[in-house]
């Protein structure tokens, strides 16, 4: 929306830098960047040359009007109400039988289909995690806590772990803690703008490495093993369960190597 109010009614004309677009949304620099290069990938946004500025110079862009057009829909279509010629039935009925054959079961969007609410408990959780991520935000910062608690809660719908919400506020905590009043974001806008999507990124990377650097490890470990190096009797027991659960290694190289599950 922000690229589409910097552009001409003929999608042309996009020039502001990506931290000119931050700053105005209140999106971290990795989403803008990941936004950007997958809107070009889409062919939503084309780029259509360069304009000098101080730093150098900024990319211009043109949204592709046909692509936008072309898009899936997201509002609901709006539902008529009378009578039709020759309607169309909603679903199949239930215990109607052909020729003695009973008819498929309702199917799970059927209009009568009585859908289960989600559980008590179940709410009560969602929100007693909700609660604890808000409270790792600087107590300083914190307004709307309603607000807060709706977005957090929309976001752990989408399939964001709760932990991994409140250490991205906890980085961020972290981050800005040294920042004057005027730099800092309050938690609605911070939650609104989605700021803690880059923190749970980086966790993310983070944790793709530490996987890799455990399986380059265990490997290693798993090739003194098959050469019976020198080094093995450094191995824990610890790493030796790892090594097997991971089937990186035998009991008969164990016992070669002098070791012991």
């Amino acid at each position: 929306m922000f690229l589409a109010d910097k552009a001409s009614d003929d999608g042309s004309g996009i020039w502001c830098s990506k931290g000119t677009i931050q700053r105005h949304t209140e999106l971290g620099e990795t989403t803008v960047k990941r936004t950007v290069r997958e809107f070009l990938k889409e062919g939503i946004l084309v780029e259509t040359g360069a304009r000098t500025c101080k730093n150098g110079f900024t990319v211009v862009y043109r949204i592709d009007l046909a692509k936008v057009e072309a898009l899936e829909p997201t509002a609901e279509p709006e539902i008529e109400t009378g009578s039709t010629v020759a309607p169309v039935q909603s679903g199949p009925g239930t215990g109607a039988t052909v020729a003695g054959v009973p008819g498929p079961p309702r199917p799970p969007n059927h209009p009568k289909t009585i859908h289960k609410p989600p559980t008590r408990k179940r709410e009560a959780a969602v929100s007693e995690d909700a609660d604890k991520i808000l409270a790792a935000y600087p107590p300083d910062r914190l307004r709307g806590k309603a607000a807060c608690l709706a977005q957090i809660e929309e976001a752990m719908k989408e399939g964001i772990a709760p932990e991994d919400l409140r250490q991205a506020v906890q980085a961020y905590a972290t981050d800005s803690a040294g920042f004057t009043r005027s730099k800092v974001c309050f938690s609605d806008n911070w939650f609104q703008s989605r700021r803690w999507q880059a923190y749970v990124e980086r966790q993310a990377e983070d944790r793709e490495k530490a996987t890799a650097l455990g399986a380059d490890h265990r490997a290693r470990l798993a090739c003194w093993i098959s050469d019976n190096h020198p080094m093995c009797k450094h191995i824990t027991p610890r790493q030796v369960a790892d090594l097997l659960a991971s089937k990186l290694v035998t009991q008969a190289q164990l016992q070669a190597a002098g070791l012991r599950s």
